[in-house]
């Protein structure tokens, strides 16, 4: 399926978007808070890759190896989400006293 490709492609560029923003960023709670973004997009990649795996090819291994891949990156999704939930007051915090 096209559409799987194709929400691989952009989960792998917003993580590479957020790493890169990761690395220039120079304050403690701002760089938590893109880790966590990041976290999100790579859990997304890995989900999206193992549910093409159901599309692309029948064998039971690949159906196995597809599920894992989903649990995974449904994981990843989750514990990023809870960070990001945790670091953005303490992010939003932060940028304001840095900017007063």
């Amino acid at each position: 399926m096209h559409i799987f490709v194709i929400l691989i492609i952009f989960a792998l560029m917003f993580y590479l978007y957020y790493k890169v923003k990761f690395f220039r960023s120079s304050k403690e709670m701002e760089r938590q808070w893109l880790s966590a973004k990041s976290s999100i997009a790579l859990g997304a990649f890995v989900f999206f890759f193992g549910v093409n795996q159901f599309f692309l090819f029948r064998s039971s291994l690949s159906i196995i190896i597809g599920a894992i891949f989903v649990v995974i990156g449904l994981g990843s999704v989750w514990a990023g989400f809870k960070a990001y939930r945790f670091y953005l007051p303490l992010a939003i915090k932060e940028n304001s006293e840095t900017t007063k």
